[in-house]
């Protein structure tokens, strides 16, 4: 993708030949450029082919449309609260807690959660076409989850386990949390692909707690482009933030609103929603 956002940058002058002009016949000389009148406004030039020349005269004109820069992604990494952006839709915030788990607690649950949750792999459709999900999942809620035209059942029978972590995420951001999706990386090739977490089911400006455990992943996240873009993310704002073992992610405001979210190792390509 960063090759392709690069590219985009290249922009280039057209070349529009001048119209002839009806005139008397003579003799044509095609003058070097280094003799060329200080004030001349078009650039000539002749070229030889066999015993004949011609020499022809170019305008050059400006883009019509004004060149833009490709922000810089950036990258958080410290704990701390961060404002990411403050519109179209509200304000947008992110909250870092690194080392939320001390690191043999979370080895110890990150091996029991991996051994006794019922993880599976869903069946997605995207335009009338079934895939498996490149991870494995497991749903708890009161309520059915749907996303990717694929509906997960209501689960009440949360793992003891995860109602203590549940707990502890409550008491650390402030909020209640009533619903948890699983999401099992297998291995580097398992990902996430954009996606906003706006489903009806969620509600209005949803607080999404994110809770990493084993190896770092990175956790991109890329700004809606606004409407004249026509879906084009060249030139959004982007941000990344890696997750490190034990590592609370809260994602507040209207983030699920204004970004979109991506899961993955750092060198995998960009790859489409969930």
């Amino acid at each position: 993708m960063s090759d392709k956002r690069q590219r985009a940058r290249v922009q280039g002058s057209w070349a529009k030949q001048v119209p002839k002009h009806s005139g008397a016949a003579g003799p044509k000389v095609a003058v070097p450029n280094n003799h060329q009148p200080k004030d001349a406004n078009t650039a000539s030039g002749s070229w030889g082919f066999g015993s004949q020349q011609t020499s022809k005269n170019f305008e050059f004109h400006q883009p019509s449309k004004p060149i833009r820069e490709v922000p810089q992604e950036k990258v958080i990494e410290k704990t701390g609260d961060y404002e990411i952006s403050h519109g179209p839709s509200g304000v947008s915030r992110l909250r870092l807690l690194s080392g939320f788990l001390p690191p043999e607690e979370a080895d110890w649950m990150f091996s029991k959660l991996l051994a006794e949750l019922p993880w599976s792999q869903k069946t997605n459709y995207r335009q009338g076409e079934a895939y498996e999900e490149p991870r494995l999942t497991c749903w708890y809620g009161e309520l059915p989850y749907t996303y990717a035209h694929s509906t997960m059942a209501a689960n009440t029978q949360w793992h003891p386990l995860l109602l203590t972590l549940r707990l502890a995420v409550e008491q650390a951001s402030g909020c209640s949390f009533n619903s948890l999706l699983c999401n099992l990386y297998r291995d580097g090739h398992d990902s996430i692909g954009w996606h906003s977490d706006d489903e009806a089911s969620l509600g209005s400006k949803p607080v999404i707690a994110s809770l990493s455990l084993g190896d770092t992943r990175v956790f991109s996240l890329r700004k809606q482009p606004p409407p004249e873009d026509n879906g084009d993310y060249t030139y959004v704002e982007r941000i990344r933030v890696p997750l490190t073992h034990g590592t609370l992610l809260l994602m507040e405001g209207a983030t699920q609103d204004d970004w979109q979210g991506l899961n993955r190792q750092e060198s995998d390509p960009d790859l489409p929603g969930k």
